[in-house]
């Protein structure tokens, strides 16, 4: 016992000072991978974007898109590959392996899971493992969300079960090779597995997760099921009964033992959780979707974790909807989207308990998903969400489906290439990851 003991220090410590030397290094990375994973050093060369199938246009299947990034090459800004896989399976979230060899691509309707070799050809990903028993082998759990990388395993979240495809819901643990490890269901008031309840709420519900090993702190937020997230948007706006049927937590966990420790009222459906790079900063940053909001998850000066909303988003009468969120490398600024109104904004987190929006530009008529490059020189943006959510016309002049790059430089987004993924026949362009060959030694 005093082995393993020293064990789990010994990779605690090792990871934290993985995640300060990466953090200080001039390096290009999404920002909200995992401390686990490595880098990528200088520019990187590929983005994968995971993008939904669509009826009626090209193959209709999902597909992985390789879009070449690299400025002197002579395919810059073009698509160099599509690899589809096979019917539409509600594409959704992607995530890399620790050492970045495999890419995990997640469905949130037939709960597949696809599994590409991204280190043999960085430029031509290939399928290599489907996983289509997740549903069986979790023990009912439906919609893997987030594929985030832990050492030498990925641990997937869940945001439905199969019993009555409601919000409750569970971590899944995988190998990196993917062979089913364990699941960690979702605190609920009839069973809190001994965490503290310090509100109103202990929904079960689950979406993204992250951690911060050298708090031995994992964290998790909150979406809503299967019932929901298939529904055509209008009409589960116009169900009050389907409304109330989101989630309103965040969750923290113990790392080491997957032990949940202390459930928050995050009301709103709180989405993407981003957590800070700083060895100093014990804090993450969290967006309401419903009430438009941001949220600081953080530790206290006792060492009690603490939430608390910081900052609104917009003007939530309007329902911005904010989606995904991506915080800089220094801890000194917050990107947020907001889906239905097509922008994309800047916050100042310098004082993470008062951010302050510095900037906003609307991308198109919506977006989704953003990264930056680690040197915070690069910022992408993709625009679908869910394929029945997705707005299905424009206004003239304004992008509707598309991958769109653009140099962050002296306080201003300067656009360099848009795919218009409707007019390659492509399909809908979801979430983006990196590739780069210097990674493997090419």
């Amino acid at each position: 016992m005093k082995n393993k003991k020293f064990s789990r220090l010994t990779a605690t410590w090792m990871a934290a000072s993985l995640a300060l030397l990466c953090s200080a290094a001039a390096n290009a990375d999404e920002t909200c991978m995992s401390p686990y994973m490595a880098k990528i050093v200088g520019q990187e060369d590929f983005v994968y974007v995971w993008t939904l199938g669509v009826e009626g246009l090209g193959d209709e299947q999902d597909k992985l898109v390789t879009i070449d990034v690299r400025p002197d090459a002579d395919t810059y800004g073009q698509v160099v590959n599509a690899l589809s896989v096979g019917g539409r399976n509600e594409a959704h979230h992607s995530g890399l392996t620790d050492d970045r060899r495999f890419l995990w691509a997640s469905g949130l309707d037939t709960s597949k899971i696809f599994i590409f070799d991204v280190h043999s050809d960085p430029g031509k990903p290939k399928l290599v493992r489907t996983i289509d028993d997740f549903v069986e082998k979790s023990g009912g759990v439906v919609g893997p969300h987030t594929n985030y990388a832990l050492p030498g395993r990925m641990m997937l979240t869940g945001l439905s079960n199969s019993a009555d495809h409601g919000g409750r819901t569970a971590l899944v643990e995988y190998t990196n090779a993917g062979d089913y490890v364990t699941t960690h269901w979702m605190p609920t008031d009839d069973n809190l597995q001994g965490a503290v309840k310090s509100g109103n709420f202990a929904d079960g519900y689950g979406y993204d997760v992250r951690v911060l090993p050298r708090r031995n702190v994992m964290i998790t937020s909150s979406f809503t099921g299967w019932n929901n997230y298939m529904m055509n948007l209008g009409t589960l706006m116009a169900d009050a009964e389907a409304m109330q049927r989101f989630g309103n937590t965040v969750v923290v966990w113990n790392l080491h033992t997957r032990k949940p420790q202390k459930i928050f009222d995050v009301p709103g459906s709180p989405l993407e959780l981003r957590c800070a790079w700083g060895p100093h900063n014990n804090y993450c940053f969290t967006s309401t979707a419903l009430t438009s909001k941001i949220w600081l998850i953080y530790e206290d000066d006792a060492g009690e974790w603490q939430a608390k909303a910081v900052a609104d988003i917009g003007d939530a009468s309007l329902i911005p909807l904010p989606v995904d969120i991506s915080i800089s490398a220094d801890d000194q600024q917050l990107w947020v989207n907001t889906w239905n109104d097509g922008k994309t904004r800047l916050f100042d987190i310098s004082d993470p308990h008062a951010p302050v929006q510095v900037m906003e530009e609307k991308i198109g008529a919506q977006i989704n998903m953003v990264s930056q490059s680690w040197d915070g020189e690069r910022v992408y943006y993709t625009s679908s969400l869910l394929a029945n959510w997705d707005k299905v016309e424009a206004a003239e002049g304004e992008d509707l489906q598309y991958f769109k790059a653009y140099n962050w430089k002296d306080g201003a987004l300067e656009h360099t290439f848009t795919v218009d993924f409707l007019a390659a026949k492509l399909g809908t362009p979801h979430q983006m990851r990196f590739g780069a060959y210097s990674l493997y030694g090419q």
